[in-house]
């Protein structure tokens, strides 16, 4: 049983507290905030045993084992970086970051230490997912030639994390990064990019971006994310024989479903329904156990950061 504690009372958050009531292997034990109050309001309500008021004093609590980090996109390196020099294995929020020398040096951190982190793409380890991949490595749908994906939100605060460039908010960050994992995932790494961004928020980040990414085997790959846009989340992958479509790939707490076609012939695949975030938390706790890197390793997220700084030259050009 891994002992975690949540460094801030990020929103995000409660879906790892709710997480860890569905794993085999977590316990949410203590919460760290940067005002010991929030920290108490935020335990009380849901049913944390300890509040610290200060993030370094949840790395100082020896019974914590594991630290879930939720902050802001700029904060994840630094912060995952002192958690593993005080001992704790780490689950740190999607994307580690834009520089992959950043998320170098955080693997780095996690090497001398001994200790284990993964980046938290849920999306990763849920069966939905992992039978989307089934079916594109059997052929489902012939060779791939082309996938597609979308991600998108509207109506956020001025005032939001999201929209500062300081705290490295932007759309490919927060949910365009969904849509890369996607294109990594189902077709490799890309050995050309192109990106179109539209700016705004503080200090000019994406609140728009459209990629398009080209793969060996002349794979294509094309996204849109943006924060200003009618809700929107979908994933295609366009065969020579057929297509196979996830009408909601990202945010699947349980259930889900995949359309595969041949044809005039459309098949509905319905998957178990399970918490990504408790397997996610598993995976991490089976890591621990094994000395075995967990899925999301440094090599995947280094490749991720890397093609997430691609984009973002690109469409700057």
């Amino acid at each position: 049983m891994i002992r975690w504690g949540i460094l801030s009372t990020a929103r995000i958050a409660a879906r790892i507290v709710e997480g860890a009531r569905n794993a085999a292997s977590a316990r949410i034990v203590a919460v760290g905030s940067r005002d010991l109050a929030r920290a108490q309001a935020y335990a009380s309500a849901h049913g944390i045993p300890r509040a610290h008021g200060s993030y370094e004093a949840l790395l100082a609590d020896p019974d914590v084992d594991a630290i879930y980090i939720p902050l802001p996109n700029s904060l994840h390196v630094p912060w995952s970086v002192r958690a593993l020099e005080a001992g704790k294995h780490v689950l740190c929020e999607k994307p580690l970051a834009r520089d992959p020398d950043a998320v170098a040096e955080a693997f780095d951190a996690a090497s001398r230490a001994g200790r284990v982190l993964m980046e938290a793409f849920m999306w990763r380890f849920h069966p939905q997912t992992e039978e989307l991949v089934r079916l594109v490595r059997a052929g489902a749908v012939g060779d791939v030639r082309l996938v597609r994906a979308s991600f998108g939100f509207g109506a956020i605060g001025s005032d939001d994390v999201r929209l500062q460039r300081a705290l490295e908010g932007g759309a490919l960050m927060d949910v365009g990064c969904y849509c890369v994992s996607a294109l990594r995932l189902l077709c490799g790494e890309p050995v050309g990019v192109r990106g179109e961004q539209v700016l705004g928020g503080d200090g000019g980040v994406d609140i728009r971006f459209a990629g398009v990414l080209r793969f060996p085997g002349d794979v294509l790959g094309l996204f849109d994310c943006g924060m200003d846009v009618h809700r929107r989340h979908s994933l295609e992958v366009v065969g020579a024989d057929g297509t196979i479509v996830v009408p909601s790939p990202w945010q699947t707490p349980f259930g889900g479903e995949i359309l595969v076609t041949r044809g005039d012939e459309t098949t509905r695949i319905a998957p178990p329904a399970v918490d990504p975030y408790g397997r996610e938390l598993d995976a991490v706790a089976d890591a621990i156990a094994s000395g075995a890197p967990p899925l999301l390793d440094r090599a995947e997220s280094v490749a991720q950061a890397r093609v997430i700084a691609d984009l973002y030259r690109a469409a700057a050009r």
